[in-house]
């Protein structure tokens, strides 16, 4: 006999990267070279000055005990001085800034603190899974608002108006766009703002990507006027900072939504460990010449995955920012699924197929910048023979 899952299991499925890395493992072991630019999982590392915090922090006894459901002041207090720094926004320390166990996480806990089973919540028709899959898992309805292609991927605010319901609590929004690549902009922020507050809607920002590749200076949603009201915005130390596998983020909001969150999350874990969160204040202090050394590499990879759309037909938008690049397929390909597992097999190499970022991405693909162009150079090369 097998006792039956819950009902939530049966509303989503398995995180495609779960599986499809399951087969390039396989191959792999079957020793074949494989070349993954599929997922997003940055192979370059901190910067010195972090691990040397985190291997001094880790001898200190008060390392290993339990550490505050709110993070230690010190991290709260780095996460404020680089908003600061970085987006010219001033947060409060120790009431606006929530640390996370990635940001990631904070996309359930957030879910969970504002929606009730029947709810309505609004995800870009192209974006991170996760929004669709935990507002399901919730017992929430997903609404998919319209991105405007013609637009740089910028949402459709008048269709927008049509989806709103009194049941609608939530908008996800997330510029630097994955996986389009669309930039962030103040109007575009200013537009967010507005239309959240005209329908009381909560703003949720999810903000990993604007320190990689920006021609610009990075923004935060929250340097726009009002934004406190009506939002919260997610940031991770995984893309900006080479720290994925550490599980670093946060969220910064108004002290209301801080609190409000806080009640789900402190029954969820136990805090964070104190010599990560200690290593992490180094790590928020690395140099703006350390973010800029590390775009320069993120530069040539992006040179040679241009290259690789080339070979492949494809079109792109040069305006994109981010750790991907976003490609548009040729109508002389079938479809981004059997290119995707053509390359596995006959080329090894690993790229993501557009539609599992959804429906309207079906004649794309994406290329993640996560490893040497040296290697990208010979996917490239493997795929022109």
């Amino acid at each position: 006999m097998i006792i039956d899952t819950a009902q939530r299991t049966k509303q989503t499925s398995e995180y495609y990267f779960s599986v499809k890395l399951a087969e390039v493992r396989k191959l792999i072991a079957e020793g074949n070279d494989v070349i993954n630019l599929g997922i997003g999982n940055p192979d370059m590392m901190p910067s010195q000055k972090t691990l040397i915090a985190l291997s001094e922090a880790a001898q200190k006894p008060q390392a290993h005990g339990y550490q505050p459901y709110v993070g230690t002041p010190a991290f709260r207090n780095a996460i404020a001085g680089f908003y600061a720094h970085t987006y010219g926004v001033q947060l409060d320390p120790g009431s606006e800034i929530l640390p996370l166990l990635g940001s990631k996480e904070g996309i359930t806990h957030i879910s969970l603190t504002f929606l009730d089973p029947g709810d309505e919540v609004l995800v870009p028709e192209l974006g991170y899974p996760a929004y669709r899959a935990v507002s399901q898992m919730v017992g929430a309805i997903v609404k998919e608002y319209p991105l405007l292609e013609q637009e740089g991927w910028q949402p459709d605010w008048k269709a927008m108006e049509s989806l709103v319901t009194p049941r609608t609590k939530i908008i996800w929004l997330n510029y630097p766009h994955m996986p389009t690549g669309a930039p962030a902009t103040r109007q575009l922020f200013e537009n967010a703002v507005a239309f959240a507050k005209k329908h009381q809607i909560l703003l949720c920002h999810d903000n990993p990507y604007s320190l990689i590749l920006n021609k610009k200076p990075p923004i935060s949603l929250l340097a726009t006027q009002g934004a406190k009201d009506v939002a919260i915005e997610l940031n991770s130390m995984s893309k900006s900072h080479n720290m994925a596998g550490w599980r670093l983020g946060w969220l910064s909001a108004s002290k209301a939504y801080v609190n409000a969150v806080l009640t789900i999350k402190s029954n969820v874990d136990s805090g964070m460990f104190w010599a990560m969160q200690e290593a992490a204040v180094t790590a928020l202090k690395n140099s703006d010449a350390w973010h800029t050394e590390r775009n320069a590499v993120y530069q040539g990879r992006l040179d040679a995955a241009e290259a690789l759309l080339n070979a492949l037909g494809c079109t792109w938008d040069q305006k994109q920012e981010g750790m991907f690049l976003w490609g548009k397929l040729p109508e002389t390909v079938v479809s981004a699924e059997i290119l995707v597992n053509t390359l596995l097999i006959e080329k090894h190499v690993f790229i993501a197929p557009g539609f599992i970022f959804g429906p309207k991405g079906q004649r794309y693909i994406r290329l993640a910048l996560c490893m040497p162009k040296e290697r990208i150079w010979e996917a490239v090369k493997r795929i022109k023979d």
